[in-house]
């Protein structure tokens, strides 16, 4: 039995070629994923492991924010960090060395005013010389360091992408004025945030301390300690001479860099669990290849498969040479995978190089883990997937296989399967009802395992639904197409278990591609509702990295030429009835000329008496209306009430309350400021020049018109879909195998009946269409049901954002939907091609004698 199950494969080479392919498609994207993940973080830890080689101890006072509208209000009596702080640490008996440090966020323009790199990885840090007027952190490459509010020194790679050389003026951004600066010194640095594509500049001391923290405080002091002295003898004798209160953390050096290794494997163990997810769906796609393939090739072998049985195989034997067969396929088609997973890997680590070239590589990382997990997921996968062929091989009785080599599935199998699927496809569409209904994270569990049963069920469900589906669409192609269109359809319901398995790899591609695109298209929906329909503005002023403006922008922005009106947008936290709850300032005179504001009840007007104004959901949540008090809860644990002056319609962009700058000025003198919006008088163009200018150029700070703001909203979440789409395409690709590998075989079981229809007259041509028609009608019908199966999925996934984005309604974007069946539909014709070519280069008379 062992030798004929091998014969078979080597017999079988053709039919088998695609299921092997689809097995190795999956096995090497698991390679390729390990591969990477193992890899990137290896060299993010090689990268990042001279990050705390000086620090034996860190003091960090995280109260001393990049700006003083940001800083934590603490107590004065505090610890804070200034040159006396060092110099009392740096007498500690088990200190060398304690070097104070300034650090924050700092943009660099280059030489056409734009921010160089990513607002989230720019910061500033400041020059500390030695005796010897060098710094060991940020040696020179070339030219000095900075010696006073003048002079600036930049990483090398960041002077490299501006275009700067030593002499050069650098324009410097923050959060306030644009400082214009000398560059005296170019410098190498191990940093990782620089090594990541980061940028570092470089100020004197005072200078640092100004922008980035305020005169004479620093934002962390490090400590080296003596010959001698371990680290945590160090930290000791820190927390005695400091006793740190709530804002000040003191860890050692070897904790920071345990932290630094847990983030970095916390952040490749992410990356690899959605890179092994869609590695999982493509897998999941082979199954049903696997199982179609072994399916048809047991019907076809019925013969052969009951001799066996009647010379005195068993029935334990019959399963056993089927299974060996998948394992053969299975260990040949993994090893592959894992060689192609090399190769995946390795092209992964181009891509994101070519992505960011400042983020580290190394060479290719292969664990004995990646091995052993590709070789038995590959396995296993395939011989799995072949145990129900190979179990209903063995239950065929002798006799009854001998007469006939086609097997028909029973009306009880049939009755059992659909019903088992119904109460399946009930339970999960019930879950999601459930979770959807709640609005919020709660029902996101019920909504998963609703999805993932509901899925399962219709995919049971699909024999049931192909007959009626495809006999929907069985008039029109007997009229556009005679009768290869006729045979076409009949061919696609002959075996409703083989279309259904068939059409199931293209389902699970397309519920996953509709729904991303559904969700996609709601939540643009629901952030363009948000802009259009509540901003008059014409601009939004903002920072890039969403920090605080400085409260002298406003100031700035309402002397530029052509603004009509202008408000700052503030944000606060207060409890609101005993409950923390964030509030929008804005200037009361000019909200009705930027803003769009749709009561429900009582009047704007009483926003500028100083009343709350309350969005409709939290309105009903507190239990409160028009004309009720509310307590508030200000800074530094002063109360008071307010009276609500009004419900508004709930908007994303206003938020659940708001309140008057005027009056939240009078407990929070420096709220955070998020944006400025902007009213012109004329021309918005000439506007958006005097606006820019009025900030000074500022690179990090940002002038959006509201199509701007729209269009980086759209551009993340299209950036978003091709990534998923990207990804999902392996599964795809498989999926086209699957109506390849079932076209072809089914083309050889159809030998003789093809052979008949050519002697009776139908030419190539119509076979070939025949055969075509056919790959078309199940893709459709696949993506069909798909595309319903996601559409579903993404509505009650939107419920669950309710309470996150409370305006969202579940958009269908009938366009792209429909390109998705018309793709399906150009799959089916491009995998019927090899198909459709041998079914019409069969001979006739060879055809009609097969047995």
């Amino acid at each position: 039995m062992y030798r004929t199950a091998l014969r078979n494969v080597l017999a079988h080479k053709g039919r088998l070629l695609m299921t092997a392919l689809a097995v190795m498609l999956g096995t090497a994207f698991v390679a390729g994923t390990m591969v990477f993940s193992d890899t990137f973080a290896k060299a993010m830890r090689e990268s990042n492991s001279k990050s705390y080689s000086d620090v034996s101890v860190q003091v960090v006072d995280y109260s001393a924010g990049a700006t003083a509208s940001l800083r934590e209000k603490t107590d004065k009596s505090a610890v804070t960090l200034t040159d006396a702080t060092v110099q009392q640490l740096a007498a500690l008996p088990g200190a060398a060395s304690a070097r104070g440090v300034v650090s924050g966020f700092t943009g660099v323009a280059d030489k056409k005013g734009e921010l160089i790199g990513q607002s989230w990885t720019a910061k500033g840090a400041n020059f500390a010389p030695g005796p010897d007027g060098k710094d060991a952190r940020y040696p020179m490459a070339e030219g000095q360091g900075p010696k006073n509010g003048k002079e600036v020194a930049l990483d090398r790679k960041t002077a490299e992408k501006g275009g700067y050389k030593v002499g050069d003026t650098v324009r410097i951004g923050s959060n306030g004025p644009v400082l214009e600066a000398k560059l005296t010194g170019v410098f190498t640095t191990d940093d990782p945030s620089v090594n990541s594509g980061g940028t570092l500049t470089l100020f004197d001391r005072a200078t640092a301390q100004q922008i980035l923290v305020e005169p004479g405080r620093y934002s962390s002091i490090v400590l080296a300690a003596k010959p001698g002295t371990g680290q945590d003898a160090l930290l000791a004798e820190v927390n005695q001479k400091l006793r740190p209160e709530q804002q000040i953390e003191t860890r050692t050096g070897a904790e920071l860099k345990a932290e630094e290794e847990r983030m970095i494997t916390a952040d490749t163990d992410s990356l690899r669990t959605m890179l092994l997810a869609f590695a999982g769906i493509s897998l999941f796609v082979g199954i049903f290849i696997i199982a179609n393939t072994f399916t048809m090739l047991v019907a076809q072998r019925t013969k052969e498969l009951a001799l066996l049985r009647a010379i005195g195989a068993s029935r334990k034997q019959v399963t056993r040479s089927v299974l060996i067969e998948a394992f053969a396929i299975g260990t040949v088609a993994a090893s592959a995978g894992l060689l192609a997973g090399l190769g995946i890997g390795a092209g992964l680590q181009s891509l994101i190089a070519s992505l960011n070239d400042s983020l580290p590589t190394g060479s290719l990382v292969v664990k004995p883990l990646t091995v052993v997990v590709t070789l038995v997921v590959g396995v296993l996968v395939t011989v799995l997937s072949a145990l129900l062929p190979a179990v209903r091989a063995a239950r065929i009785a002798p006799v009854a296989a001998m007469s006939s080599g086609d097997q028909p599935a029973t009306q009880k199998s049939l009755v059992v399967r659909n019903v088992l699927g119904s109460l399946v496809a009930a339970a999960g569409i019930a879950l999601v009802a459930f979770g959807a209904s709640k609005g919020n994270s709660d029902g996101r569990m019920p909504v998963a395992l609703g999805a993932v049963l509901a899925v399962l069920g219709v995919f049971v469900l699909l024999p049931l639904l192909s007959r009626p589906v495809i006999a929907l669409v069985g008039p029109a192609l007997g009229k556009l197409f005679g009768m290869p269109g006729k045979l076409a359809r009949q061919n696609a319901v002959r075996n409703p278990r083989r279309t259904a398995a068939t059409a199931a790899a293209i389902t699970i591609g397309l519920t996953l591609v509709s729904g991303l695109t559904v969700i996609g298209a709601s939540v643009s929906d629901t952030v363009d509702r948000a802009i259009t329909g509540s901003m008059k503005a014409d601009y939004l002023i903002s920072a890039a990295n969403r920090m605080s403006l400085s409260d002298k922008v406003p100031a700035e922005v309402a002397k530029a030429p052509g603004v009509a009106a202008f408000s700052p947008l503030a944000r606060v936290e207060w409890d609101l009835n005993g409950k923390s709850r964030e509030i929008t300032g804005l200037n009361a005179d000019s909200l009705d000329k930027l803003l769009t504001v749709t009561m429900k009840s009582g009047s704007a007007a009483s926003f500028g008496q100083g009343k709350l104004l309350l969005g409709e959901d939290l309105a009903k949540k507190l239990g409160v209306g028009t004309g009720s008090t509310v307590e508030m809860g200000y800074p530094g644990d002063a109360k008071g009430t307010l009276t609500v002056g009004g419900v508004y319609e709930t908007n994303d962009l206003l938020g659940g309350a708001m309140l008057a700058n005027s009056e939240i000025l009078k407990h929070d003198p420096q709220p955070y400021l998020d944006s400025v919006l902007v009213k012109g008088a004329g021309e918005t163009e000439a506007l958006r020049k005097a606006l820019k200018d009025s900030t000074g150029a500022n690179p990090v700070i940002e002038v959006k018109s509201r199509q701007d703001v729209r269009d980086g909203f759209s551009q993340n979440i299209t950036f978003a879909l091709n990534m998923m789409y990207g990804l999902l395409a392996m599964s795809v690709v498989v999926a086209v195998l699957g109506v390849i590998n079932t076209l072809a075989m089914s083309v050889f079981e159809r030998k003789r009946e093809i052979g008949m229809l050519r002697a009776i007259g139908l030419d190539r041509r119509g076979i070939k269409r025949m055969v075509r028609l056919e790959s078309v009608v199940i893709s459709v019908f696949g993506a069909g049901i798909g595309v319903l199966l996601g559409c579903f999925t993404a509505w009650a996934i939107n419920g669950t954002l309710k309470s996150e984005l409370p305006t969202m309604t579940t958009v269908l974007p009938f366009g792209q939907l429909l390109l998705f069946l018309a793709l399906a539909g150009l799959v089916g014709v491009v995998a019927a091609f090899w198909p459709a070519r041998r079914a019409a280069g069969l001979d006739i008379l060879d055809s009609i004698k097969t047995d």
